[in-house]
C-alpha cells in the first residue's frame, strides 16, 4: 500500500472508529454537560488523560500508516507488523488511548455514566483482541507475531521498551520461509 493511501485510510478510520467510540457516543450519553462538580484536581486529571489519550492515538495511527504501510482497519491491514514506537511498550496502545479519553471525559465532566461506558468498551476491546485480532495477527505474521507477543505485554505497558524487534518476514510467511 502506498504511504499516501495508508495515511488517508488511517485518517478515515480514526474519524470513524475512535471518533464514534470516544467522541460521538460520549456526547450522546452526556451532551457534553457537566454532572457532579468534582474537585478541580480530578477535572485537571481528566483533561490530562484526554490530551494524553489523543496524542497516543494519533501517534499509533501514524505508526500504522507510515511504519506499517497500512491502516488499523481490518479491511486494509499493514504490510508489516508494527513493533516500533509505542508498540515497544504495549501491544494495544490504540485501545488504551481510547479508554483514557473516555475516562478523562468522565473525570472532566463529573459523569460516572462515562466510566460505566468505558468499562463496557474495555470489555468489548478485550473480546475483540482475544477473539479476532490475536488469531488474525498470528495467521498473518506467524512466528514474528508470536515472538512480539511474548516480548511485549498486551494491556499493561512496560516501563522500558522491548529491546529487540522480531525478525521481519513477508506477509503471511514465517521467517523460516514456511
Amino acid at each position: 500500500m502506498r504511504k499516501l493511501t495508508a495515511v488517508a485510510g488511517s485518517v478515515v478510520f480514526l474519524v470513524v472508529a475512535p471518533g464514534v467510540v470516544a467522541g460521538l457516543v460520549p456526547w450522546w450519553l452526556t451532551g457534553w454537560q457537566a454532572g457532579s462538580s468534582w474537585p478541580v484536581p480530578v477535572r485537571v486529571a481528566g483533561v490530562a488523560m484526554i490530551a494524553a489519550g489523543a496524542a497516543v492515538l494519533v501517534a499509533a495511527f501514524a505508526q500504522f500508516a507510515l511504519g506499517g504501510r497500512g491502516t488499523p482497519a481490518p479491511v486494509a491491514p499493514t504490510e508489516q507488523l508494527v513493533v516500533r514506537g509505542l508498540y515497544r511498550y504495549v501491544r494495544n496502545p490504540m485501545y488504551l488511548a481510547v479508554l483514557a479519553v473516555i475516562a478523562g471525559q468522565a473525570l472532566l465532566l463529573g459523569r460516572p455514566v462515562l466510566l460505566a461506558y468505558g468499562a463496557a468498551v474495555a470489555a468489548a476491546f478485550v473480546a475483540f483482541v482475544v477473539g479476532y485480532e490475536q488469531p488474525a495477527l498470528a495467521r498473518r505474521y506467524g512466528a514474528q507475531y508470536e515472538t512480539y507477543r511474548r516480548a511485549v505485554p498486551g494491556w499493561w505497558p512496560r516501563l522500558r521498551p522491548a529491546h529487540r524487534e522480531p525478525p521481519r518476514s513477508p506477509v503471511g510467511r514465517d521467517p523460516d520461509g514456511s
